[in-house]
């Protein structure tokens, strides 16, 4: 049974919008685009190479992937994490997209949560979910996430979409790995774990 990892840039108060530049998302005004890079370090991006050392797919939502298959086949070609970006296999999620162009894509027929569930039970590797939010979203209710790979950036924003939104379905998580980085971002794997528990003092 193949995971379905979620891996995201957060900041403190758990925005993951447009971490990537001024115009990567821009939805409902928002103004903080390239919140990311400021308070980025070396460990993170050694850190996120690892976290596709078993995965051979990416599942995308159409925001995500459209943003990426206009940066990633033209990207710096020394930078050894652009061959791995064209060379992994893409699976999109979208209601609108007729086709994909970007090399090794392949648009999901039907609904996602049956597809989703056809991918897991394939054969291959784990399959990262790349920021695609309300992807992330959906999948989260339907009890499809099989790990959460985080990096906790020291920022905060204020405003913006965030991965656990109003709305997400109560879980407890065991923690896998907690480090912090140099530069003070928090990198955290954790997986699901039932229903939380609660108590008093």
């Amino acid at each position: 049974m193949r995971k379905i990892i979620v891996c995201t840039f957060l900041t403190l108060d758990g925005v993951m919008q447009a971490p990537g530049g001024p115009d990567e998302d821009v939805e409902s005004g928002f103004e903080h685009g390239g919140w990311q890079k400021p308070v980025d370090d070396d460990e993170v991006g050694t850190a996120i190479a690892a976290w596709y050392e078993h995965s051979d797919a990416m599942l995308l939502g159409r925001k995500t992937y459209e943003i990426f298959a206009s940066y990633w086949p033209t990207a710096d070609p020394d930078n050894p994490f652009t061959h791995r970006m064209n060379s992994m296999h893409k699976y999109v999620a979208s209601r609108t997209l007729t086709s994909v162009e970007w090399q090794n894509s392949t648009l999901l027929e039907g609904g996602v949560v049956d597809a989703v569930r056809g991918l897991k039970a394939s054969d291959g590797g784990d399959i990262n979910v790349v920021g695609s939010g309300d992807l992330a979203q959906t999948l989260m209710r339907q009890g499809l996430v099989d790990e959460y790979r985080l990096t906790v950036h020291p920022v905060i924003i204020g405003t913006g979409k965030r991965l656990f939104a109003e709305g997400a379905v109560p879980t407890a998580l065991e923690p896998v790995s907690v480090t912090t980085t140099k530069g003070g971002t928090v990198v955290g794997v954790f997986r699901p774990s039932g229903k939380p528990r609660y108590d008093s003092y």
